[in-house]
């Protein structure tokens, strides 16, 4: 049985575009970097606390912050600090910054991210959320300021 050149050229030509796609598929997914994940996890427990949400936020924080804050100082902490600002009317980020062993802190890696933000009645804002790395592999919240 003879196969036509064109058909062996067609093959070929597919099992090799296959094969790019393939490397650029794995190039594009390469791991993301200690300060996106970090502020992936920061995003989504700011949109918790934004909406209120004070007792389920601290539910997604860090073992070391559930430890040092109950769920009960943490909701009055914010009632108290939080929604007198009002909601939160822009949010940009100002800096990301990955460190490992901070003073004061348990060992291990965290990154400091902070946010300019202008609330309802505190225009001009700087958040800070610091999550940490725990040893499940999820970045998790174990700071927050408001200044």
């Amino acid at each position: 049985m003879t196969v036509p050149i064109a058909q062996i050229e067609t093959k070929v030509a597919s099992i090799l575009v296959f094969t790019v796609l393939l490397c650029v598929s794995a190039f594009a997914q390469s791991p993301q970097k200690p300060e996106q994940l970090a502020q992936a996890s920061s995003d989504a427990w700011l949109t918790i606390v934004d909406s209120g949400k004070y007792a389920n936020s601290w539910d997604e924080t860090a073992q070391s912050f559930k430890a040092a804050v109950t769920k009960e100082q943490w909701q009055t902490a914010l009632d108290t600090n939080r929604a007198p600002q009002g909601k939160v009317l822009s949010r940009k980020l100002k800096s990301a910054i990955y460190t490992k062993n901070p003073p004061s802190a348990p060992e291990g890696e965290y990154v400091v991210i902070q946010y300019d933000t202008d609330f309802e009645h505190k225009p001009g804002a700087v958040e800070t959320v610091v999550p940490n790395l725990e040893k499940d592999g999820k970045w998790r919240v174990s700071g927050y300021f408001i200044k």
